[in-house]
């Protein structure tokens, strides 16, 4: 089973716009710089995210990307298929050729273990990501890495 780099990052980009969606739009180069993740691959994977509705995009100066809805209304598995990926724990893809061919044993096993994860992300919004203590404290140390000295003294003093 295996939740590829595209799927990981395009959540991670959307945390990181929930996460700031207080700003306003926020820009691929921001969340690129705070998440390590490439402006051309951010690109292309919010190109597909907008398709699916769960962004919108703002144009000018100043402008970037916001969240289409609140993030309690994002859910994680929404992102990982606009994305185009899929959790799958058959070692055939779903194709019914694991063995020889041929279907294997286990393969609604798998199969039903692929669902389960599906349903567990299904459950689970931005939101619910955003509310975590373990997350805040994440952005936070990013924001300080990235933050000008003035900045880090303001920060600290909101600690």
């Amino acid at each position: 089973m295996r939740l590829t780099t595209k799927g990981r990052y395009a959540v991670t980009a959307m945390l990181d716009l929930a996460l700031h969606a207080d700003r306003g739009p926020i820009s691929l180069a921001d969340i690129s710089k705070r998440q390590g993740i490439s402006l051309s691959y951010l690109e292309q994977l919010f190109s597909r995210l907008r398709q699916s509705g769960l962004v919108s995009s703002v144009r000018g100066p100043g402008g970037g990307y916001r969240l289409a809805r609140g993030g309690e209304e994002i859910f994680v598995a929404q992102i990982v298929d606009a994305v185009n990926e899929s959790v799958d724990a058959t070692s055939c893809g779903g194709n019914n050729d694991c063995a020889g061919g041929e279907q294997c044993l286990t393969h609604y096993l798998w199969c039903d273990l692929s669902e389960q994860i599906h349903n567990f992300l299904s459950s689970i919004s931005l939101g619910d990501l955003v509310a975590r203590a373990e997350v805040q404290e994440v952005a936070r140390r990013q924001e300080m890495r990235e933050a000008a000295p003035e900045e880090k003294v303001a920060l600290l003093g909101s600690l």
